[in-house]
């Protein structure tokens, strides 16, 4: 009888699937006044409790996100000679940074099933819920947030710059702009075979502003009045001091 139940325990509990361990260069980002950007590298390895499989290759998706954030996307079209907003759609939630690092291909690595179940491309990573009622191409207007945002480097698509060893270790590095927003940063590694998600991990990278940055920011919030009174107050000695060096420069 216990051979018996034994025997269905084994079969009911099979071994556990491939799962990542992981480390960061750094788990957080100081924003100070001279903040230029940032590279983080990660590296981990895979842990298994059975030997590797034979069927397809393993494949290692990194992806690091920013804050989500509403998002106005308008169109521009020239009437009358001048150019003119004709037509927006608010997109409900956008990451305010995406980035994306694999080990080959993107078709290679995850097929559109799992893609959508996990949301990890950067069109899958936008929501635009309710844009169909308010233009008739939403999508085009999606298509141009992307593109804006990766002309600035605020979302990156790079392919095959995971380097993974022996199906074992793997490694990369995502460089981060100095047009980062204060959050969490949500960080995951997505193994997959076939395209098919067999594990996931998940942590996050904190990045905050210090020092100078750290205080306007929190007078802008708390003390906005205050703010708006430092910012006038500066203005005009930046005025008035380049105003007094024009005039030394002159009568020198």
């Amino acid at each position: 009888m216990r051979a018996v139940l034994l025997l269905f325990l084994l079969l009911a509990s099979p071994l556990k699937a491939e799962e990542v361990v992981l480390g960061l260069s750094q788990d957080q980002v100081s924003i100070s006044t001279n903040f230029d950007g940032s590279e983080i590298t990660l590296y981990g390895a895979i842990k298994r409790e059975a030997p590797i499989p034979s069927e397809d290759p393993l494949q290692v998706i990194v992806t690091i996100s920013g804050p989500n954030e509403p998002v106005t996307v308008r169109r521009k079209d020239r009437r009358l000679g001048i150019w003119v907003n004709v037509d927006a759609v608010n997109v409900s939630s956008a990451p305010s940074f995406y980035a994306i690092a694999t080990s080959a291909p993107w078709d290679d690595v995850i097929n559109e099933a799992d893609d959508l179940r996990h949301t990890i491309s950067i069109p899958r990573a936008i929501r635009s819920v309710g844009a169909w009622s308010q233009v008739d191409d939403p999508q085009t207007f999606i298509d141009a947030l992307i593109r804006i945002r990766m002309n600035n480097n605020s979302y990156a698509l790079k392919e095959g710059t995971v380097d993974l060893r022996d199906s074992t270790l793997f490694t990369t590095a995502i460089q981060m702009p100095a047009n980062l927003t204060e959050g969490d940063y949500a960080t995951r590694i997505f193994l997959t075979r076939g395209g098919k998600v067999i594990s996931e991990y998940e942590t996050s990278i904190d990045v905050r502003k210090v020092g100078l940055e750290r205080w306007l920011f929190n007078l802008s919030r708390q003390q906005p009045l205050a703010y708006g009174i430092l910012s006038l107050a500066i203005a005009i000695a930046a005025g008035w001091g380049a105003s007094a060096a024009f005039r030394l420069l002159r009568s020198g």
